[in-house]
């Protein structure tokens, strides 16, 4: 009795290290990431420095940093996570992203001028990755039988109360996400700068029009009125 009652108490003490270790066999045996590898462990992002029997090392990025960047911190997961979460690999077959920007533009400048530039700016930027990825993407829809998925960059148009949106959706690899949403805006400056108010960028600021004019009487205080208007 004593003897199974010991017995129950250590396997409930070790039921985490097990778990750990049947994580290790899973995680090296059914492919959910290799060292190298950018992984999303629950809410930890980060790349895989080392698979250890009970724990997963990480590079961590994000937090405190804005994009895909390390932030300096190592992380250990233990591998009985696997078990519990999702795990999200942004390298293994496919090792490139879709990535999105969205520029406003005011209404009354030439949209379709800006849809083009805009198309134009992101093509260029971004075909390289777009080459690259056709074999990768042929390879994962023939092996998990995706739908098709476009991967050359496209500009879509939405219209709101306030200014016309243009996406620019592409793709981009995984590492260089942050980098490279940073020059399509950059060359948009560029080339609103250049556009002689075709494109003109819209923000959320108001604009009062069209006021009515306001008469306003002051008092002189000995029974007089001096009336005054604000055109």
């Amino acid at each position: 009795m004593a003897f199974g009652v010991a017995g129950a108490g250590i396997a409930f003490a070790l039921q985490e290290v097990i778990a750990s270790i049947a994580g290790w066999v899973a995680i090296s045996f059914g492919g959910f990431y290799r060292p190298g590898d950018r992984v999303q462990l629950g809410g930890i992002r980060g790349d895989v420095i080392d698979v250890g029997v009970l724990r997963t090392t990480l590079m961590e990025c994000g937090q405190w940093v804005n994009g895909d960047l390390y932030n300096g911190r190592i992380v250990r997961v233990a591998n009985s996570f696997v078990f519990k979460e999702p795990v999200f690999n942004y390298s293994a077959d496919f090792p490139f992203l879709w990535d999105e920007i969205t520029l406003p533009v005011r209404y009354g400048s030439d949209w379709e001028y800006a849809r083009e530039t805009l198309g134009r700016v992101v093509d260029e930027i971004c075909r390289e990755y777009a080459l690259g990825s056709r074999e990768a993407w042929k390879e994962a829809v023939r092996k998990y039988q995706l739908e098709e998925a476009r991967i050359e960059p496209m500009i879509t148009l939405a219209v709101n109360d306030n200014w016309t949106e243009f996406t620019a959706r592409y793709i981009v690899d995984y590492r260089k996400r942050r980098f490279v949403k940073d020059r399509p805006f950059s060359r948009m400056l560029e080339e609103v700068d250049k556009s002689n108010n075709r494109i003109r960028l819209a923000s959320a600021t108001f604009e009062l029009t069209n006021m009515p004019r306001l008469d306003v009487q002051f008092s002189s205080g000995k029974g007089s009125v001096n009336p005054q208007y604000i055109p």
